[in-house]
């Protein structure tokens, strides 16, 4: 199995306050067992107005100083009522930023006590921290999958390596390092799609910069190779499919067509590279990372090829008879 399962993520309230830095500003009890499933934020200005349809209670509210704004301009009493009905609706959490808080009412605790919403608060500008919240949620809750293979770092490609149990991607990986290039991830690669919809590759903590090499052991690679040989993290820009030569199978020798494989709704180009005596995969996966990055830039070796031989063959016919054109290799 190469796949493992996504998962419903989520990101628990205490760790958004810790790297946030934020102050809780309702009882302890309301920032517990709660947590963040949704990216996206809102800001409640059409909420506080009363304005309550399409309203997404799951969305982390956040008020600014417009927001803060309208409700100073409030009576008390219409402020109790707006928050009275705003959290009773019971959303995932508020905050304030710019240290707006404590200012807007004393009223307006007690009531978020009551009905156990979390209120926090920032010091930082509104539009700076909801550009920062907004990309740390998207990076914590994107979709995740954890594959069984090797995660390379080939002249700034992200190779991923694939194949069964045993057909040699770890020895591959390590002849890749021992000729200057790094290791992301060995045995298990976890997968995520990041917030400008690349797919990020890293190592399960546990065994990050570890190698399991059959008849030798487990190896550290950043303790033998130094800290050059290895990486946190890399966007996958193509997969290598190691598996064993078999004389039924058609293998492509041009490569006009690229084939895909699915991660996470993204086609990423895969190739196919049967193990055979004799080869020497580490220079295979070079070479085709070298020619990936050469295609990504807009040359193509097979394209050039086939350009080659039907000028040839145009030439040839126009030889032969100046009125015929001939027909051309696809």
């Amino acid at each position: 199995m190469e796949k493992g399962l996504t998962m419903e993520r989520s990101i628990s309230l205490i760790q958004v306050i810790h790297d946030f830095s934020l102050r809780v500003m309702t009882a302890e009890e309301t920032v517990r067992d709660r947590y963040i499933r949704i990216g996206e934020i809102n800001r409640p200005s059409l909420q506080l107005a009363g304005f309550y349809e399409y309203f997404d209670p799951q969305r982390v509210q956040i008020i600014g100083k417009v927001e803060y704004s309208y409700l100073a301009s409030m009576t008390h009493e219409k402020r109790v009522e707006v928050f009275e009905t705003f959290f009773a609706t019971r959303p995932t959490c508020l905050i304030f930023c710019r240290g707006l808080g404590e200012a807007v009412d004393e009223s307006m605790v007690p009531i978020a006590n009551k009905y156990q919403v979390p209120v926090l608060e920032s010091q930082e500008v509104t539009t700076q921290f909801t550009v920062k919240l907004i990309h740390y949620l998207v990076e914590a809750l994107a979709p995740r999958i954890s594959m069984h293979g090797v995660m390379v770092d080939v002249f700034g490609e992200g190779v991923l390596i694939l194949g069964e149990s045993g057909v040699g991607k770890s020895e591959t990986a390590l002849e890749l390092i021992k000729r200057g290039h790094r290791l992301v991830a060995d045995d298990v690669v976890e997968i995520h799609q990041s917030a400008d919809n690349k797919l990020m590759a890293k190592s399960a903590d546990l065994i990050q910069n570890m190698i399991e090499l059959r008849g030798v052991g487990v190896v550290n690679v950043k303790e033998l190779y130094g800290v050059q040989s290895v990486r946190i993290n890399k966007s996958i820009d193509m997969v290598v499919r190691l598996e064993a030569w078999s004389p039924e199978k058609q293998y492509d020798r041009i490569g006009l067509e690229t084939a895909t494989m699915d991660i996470l709704g993204n086609q990423v180009a895969l190739y196919a590279i049967p193990i055979m005596v004799g080869r020497n995969l580490s220079v295979i996966v070079e070479t085709a990372a070298l020619n990936h990055r050469e295609k990504k830039m807009g040359y193509n070796a097979a394209e050039e090829l086939r350009d080659r031989v039907n000028n040839n063959i145009k030439a040839r016919k126009i030889q032969k008879d100046p009125t015929v054109k001939g027909g051309e290799f696809k």
